[in-house]
C-alpha cells in the first residue's frame, strides 16, 4: 500500500484556542488543537491534540485523540487513544488501541477480519437509526 500525499502533510488545522460551531466535512488529513461544536468528518487521517475538545460525531480513516471527545468515532483503519485522553461514546474501528490512563465510556466493535466488522458495522448503524427513530416518536 503506497502512502499519499494526504497521508502526511496536513490539509486542514484548527489552532489552540480556536472555535468551530457548526459540521466540517473537510478532505485530507486534519488536526484539532482548539474545541468543535459539531461533527467532524474527513476521508484522511485526524489528529484530535491534548487540548482539543469536540462534542460530536467524528468520521475519517484513522484517529488519534490527545484531548477530549464527546460523541462516537467512526474510523475503518484505527482509533488510538493517548494517555490523558477521554471519550464519551461508542468507537468503530478494524483496530482500537487504549493507552493506560486513558478513559473510554461507550461501546466498541473493533474487528480485524473484514466480512465480520462490515457486518457488524451494519448492524450498529441499523441499531442507531431504530433508536433515534423511536426518540423522534
Amino acid at each position: 500500500m503506497a502512502l499519499k500525499l494526504d497521508d502526511i502533510s496536513i490539509n486542514t488545522l484548527l489552532g489552540n484556542g480556536s472555535f468551530i460551531s457548526g459540521d466540517i466535512k473537510v478532505n485530507g488529513f486534519v488536526r484539532v488543537d482548539g474545541d468543535i461544536d459539531g461533527n467532524l468528518e474527513t476521508d484522511g487521517n485526524i489528529i484530535i491534540g491534548e487540548n482539543a475538545k469536540i462534542r460530536g460525531n467524528i468520521v475519517g480513516k484513522s484517529v488519534i485523540v490527545g484531548g477530549i471527545v464527546l460523541g462516537n468515532i467512526f474510523a475503518d483503519e484505527s482509533v488510538k487513544l493517548m494517555v490523558n485522553s477521554a471519550v464519551m461514546g461508542d468507537i468503530v474501528s478494524h483496530k482500537v488501541q487504549i493507552e493506560d490512563t486513558a478513559k473510554f465510556h461507550g461501546h466498541l466493535i473493533s474487528i480485524k477480519e473484514e466480512e465480520k466488522y462490515q457486518s457488524e458495522k451494519d448492524k450498529y448503524f441499523q441499531s442507531k437509526a431504530i433508536q433515534e427513530r423511536v426518540t423522534l416518536s
